[in-house]
């Protein structure tokens, strides 16, 4: 059966990432993909997988400090921590868009699409992962990138299997202590509660699987070094010790009720 006709809640979920045969990763920022899949990249490429990110900007306006971290000086600076970050989960094949972050929505759609078709035509993958609908957080870029890498792929590679990342309720229910001092959600109804009998991928990392995801984390810096700091590696290992993702399709008939950046009151 191919993937294109994969039925929601027929089959049990993918829990070893060398199932997943070539992934391609698409993503809005550095970190993205290490919040997200570095336990997935990192065991595919431990079990001989092609993996390749695409990344659209360099989060140059992630700071709280504009004055002394510039978006040029930001870009730079982060530009190496992905290379590092990548480079400890086994990535070697990476593609940056070159957009300006937070200009996502701004860009011309399908001019994006089909530059994003030819990367997913020219790695033929097996899986591609990247946001939901909702971005994870609810941010503007995440949605985009959502928006964009759908149709890459429905253009590129309609038979190669399309997962959302997404949060369960045993997430939330380790992040909500910490929410009123590190609230990254942005939108109502985040971070979401998804059953986890609606996963279609569930990778519960292993202790070499995580120790990995947290040096690639690490080589962030400039993003998650306030972060682990402050909240403690037990925790933070806690809270991403898990990856989790749905099938596209399952989530299709609720694509429309993300269409832009809904910042919670």
């Amino acid at each position: 059966m191919s993937h294109s006709t994969f039925r929601f809640g027929t089959v049990p979920p993918i829990t070893d990432p060398a199932d997943l045969g070539t992934v391609l990763g698409i993503w809005a920022h550095p970190d993205d993909e290490a919040f997200l899949s570095a336990g997935l990249m990192a065991g595919a490429t431990a079990a001989g997988n092609r993996v390749v990110c695409v990344t659209a900007t360099l989060g140059e306006r992630g700071t709280d400090e504009p004055e002394r971290w510039p978006p040029d000086r930001l870009a730079a600076l982060r530009a190496h921590e992905l290379r590092a970050s990548l480079a400890v989960v086994g990535v070697t094949e990476h593609h940056l868009l070159g957009i300006t972050d937070g200009t996502c929505a701004a860009q011309p759609h399908g001019a994006v699409v089909r530059r994003l078709a030819g990367i997913v035509d020219a790695v033929a993958p097996d899986t591609v992962v990247t946001f939901g609908p909702d971005g994870m957080t609810g941010h503007e870029d995440h949605q985009t990138v959502s928006a964009w890498a759908t149709e890459a792929r429905a253009i590129a590679a309609p038979e190669a299997r399309l997962l959302y990342a997404t949060t369960t309720e045993e997430f939330v229910a380790g992040w909500l202590p910490a929410r009123d001092a590190f609230d990254v959600f942005l939108a109502h109804g985040l971070p979401l509660r998804t059953p986890v009998s609606a996963l279609a991928a569930e990778l519960r990392l292993t202790r070499r699987e995580l120790d990995r995801k947290i040096v690639a984390l690490r080589a962030q810096a400039s993003q998650t070094s306030g972060l682990l700091a402050a909240i403690g590696e037990e925790r933070f290992r806690r809270w991403w010790s898990t990856e989790s993702f749905v099938a596209a399709e399952s989530v299709a008939s609720r694509a429309r009720e993300w269409g832009t950046w809904r910042v919670a009151a």
